[in-house]
């Protein structure tokens, strides 16, 4: 299969993830996980039609993406990955979309670079809902607090909520949980669901999906 193929296979299963669900068509945006991937691969699924992208690293977005948005108008570009406070400045500058604030020493990095450089990028709280002491993300039980912090310490404004379920786990609990704690938070985004489970995420209300190796193929990864 082409990336096009590719591509149109995924957007053909959110439709019918979608439908079944009962959600209207276009209820769910796809993310496109780039990370690790080289500009001649990004460019095949830019010309199969797909404009928003997600990249886990700030330093690899930031050698790839001023090339490729140079080529074409309408990049969005969001950070799904762990976002370090010295790396604010380069994250907010960079990228429309962050799906992981988590703790308020980034929420008040992401607030001051904001003011300095006249940019909002979308925000989204990771939540770390298998309570996986290696990953990152706001234990599920301070969530709540968390986000009313951000608005009302910080002045950011949440659009949503953001989850990376244990591999060894079925994913739907962990779905079930984030919409639940976002309805408790009042916001609307679900950042949930990749390659292997975003049909449960379209059907559990994700917002956003982020599919990488369906869509680019397996990664290499450096050793």
């Amino acid at each position: 299969m082409t990336a096009a193929d590719r591509l149109a296979d995924i957007r053909r299963r959110i439709v019918r993830a979608e439908r079944t669900a009962g959600r209207p068509d276009g209820a769910v945006t796809l993310v496109a996980v780039s990370k690790t991937f080289g500009v001649e691969d990004i460019r095949l699924v830019i010309a199969a039609g797909q404009r928003i992208f997600g990249e886990n690293r700030v330093q690899e977005a930031a050698a790839k993406w001023p090339i490729l948005r140079g080529e074409t108008d309408g990049i969005e570009l969001h950070l799904i990955g762990p976002l370090q406070s010295n790396k604010a400045a380069e994250a907010v500058a960079l990228f429309d979309v962050i799906h992981t604030v988590d703790r308020d020493k980034i929420a008040a990095a992401i607030a001051a670079e904001a003011v300095k450089q006249g940019r909002k990028p979308r925000l989204f709280v990771q939540v770390n809902t298998g309570a996986e002491p290696q990953k990152a993300g706001i234990d599920p039980r301070e969530t709540v607090a968390f986000v009313e912090r951000c608005r009302s310490v910080h002045g950011l404004a949440i659009e949503g909520l953001m989850c990376i379920p244990p591999v060894e786990d079925a994913p739907g609990p962990h779905f079930a949980l984030l919409a639940k704690l976002a309805r408790d938070c009042g916001v609307s985004g679900l950042s949930m669901g990749m390659s292997s489970d975003f049909e449960i995420a379209v059907g559990l209300g994700a917002s956003h999906v982020r599919v990488g190796s369906a869509l680019f193929g397996g990664r290499s990864y450096p050793v």
